[in-house]
């Protein structure tokens, strides 16, 4: 039977959908990522040609439609339909629409809300129990998520990120119709473990012959849960599938802050350590500077821990 396993991380909450001891959708969210989903807030449009938005939080976001009449500097009600996206020098606003007229102030639900809401039963744990969420393949599908190389059952598939849309190709060995089938299957199981959505590229090997094209799509329809809108397969060997995005993905936002990650990592790593706290604990350099902007990180470990571990730089040079 499958359960959510749930971990309220210092830095972020951390949350794995797990069924037969394997992961079917990791998510976390880190402190600080933005307005959520569902968030309503009060707004003063500041541009009406983009429809760009400052909230009360000090946060900026693109409403569409705007209110009829509406004028620059005025105040309005909105609901948040997308949370940022982080993109490689810049991020995409949230995007927010009117919101009802007898609508309050209120924030949308967290990570441990969503789960909950899902209606399947949800595991807390807590680091002094066994690593559930480690015995899964929590880190394993982390690493998947970095380096977008992902295995499957006679071939492998190479995943990339782009502010346009989010790259499948594939790659393997042996007849090739049976090969782009299990790929199929395979992309779709990382699109829901990764949570990704937006435009989606998937590259099969050349298929000769329509019959082999439909079987491809057929099993795409199979394995992906709805709603999505998806092309066939082309000659050419590529498909496009469309599903709505309502936050970041899971590669997305390792890429956002990849020594963030990896300390909110160390972190755990310490957390889950038998006492007493180790006195000190070395980080390399870019992971020691992102600690040293999260102060309130390293005094949740001292909580928690009942230590006052401190934290050093690895020396290059050595």
């Amino acid at each position: 039977m499958a359960e959510w396993l749930y971990e309220a991380g210092i830095g972020e909450a951390r949350a794995a959908l797990v069924e037969d001891g394997a992961i079917i959708k990791l998510r976390f969210e880190p402190e600080g990522t933005g307005p959520r989903v569902d968030t309503v807030a009060s707004a003063r449009l500041i541009d009406r040609t983009s429809g760009k938005v400052a909230l009360a939080s000090g946060e900026e976001a693109l409403c569409t439609p705007l209110p009829r009449g509406i004028t620059e500097g005025a105040g309005l009600m909105v609901r948040i339909v997308r949370e940022p996206i982080p993109e490689p020098g810049r991020a995409k606003l949230a995007k927010a629409v009117p919101a009802d007229g007898d609508a309050t102030a209120a924030p949308g639900p967290d990570l441990l809300a969503r789960i909950t809401a899902s209606g399947i039963s949800v595991r807390r744990c807590h680091a002094h129990e066994p690593d559930r969420l480690e015995a899964a393949g929590w880190s394993e599908t982390l690493e998947e998520a970095r380096t977008g190389e992902i295995a499957f059952p006679g071939g492998a598939l190479r995943m990339w990120v782009t502010p346009a849309m989010t790259l499948f190709d594939v790659d393997g060995s042996g007849p090739l119709e049976p090969l782009a089938i299990a790929a199929a299957q395979a992309v779709a199981e990382a699109i829901v473990r990764h949570g990704i959505g937006g435009s989606i590229g998937i590259d099969f090997p050349t298929l000769s012959g329509k019959a082999a094209r439909n079987a491809v799509a057929e099993a795409i329809d199979a394995a992906l849960p709805q709603p999505f809108e998806r092309t066939a397969v082309n000659g050419f060997g590529f498909l496009q599938i469309v599903r709505r995005r309502a936050r970041a993905s899971l590669p997305e936002l390792l890429a956002a802050d990849p020594a963030g990650a990896a300390v909110r990592a160390e972190l755990r790593m310490l957390e889950r350590l038998p006492p007493p706290a180790p006195t000190t604990h070395i980080l390399a350099r870019p992971l020691f500077d992102r600690l040293m902007r999260e102060p309130g990180w390293v005094a949740e470990l001292h909580r928690r821990s009942g230590g006052r571990t401190q934290f050093l730089e690895q020396d290059d040079r050595r």
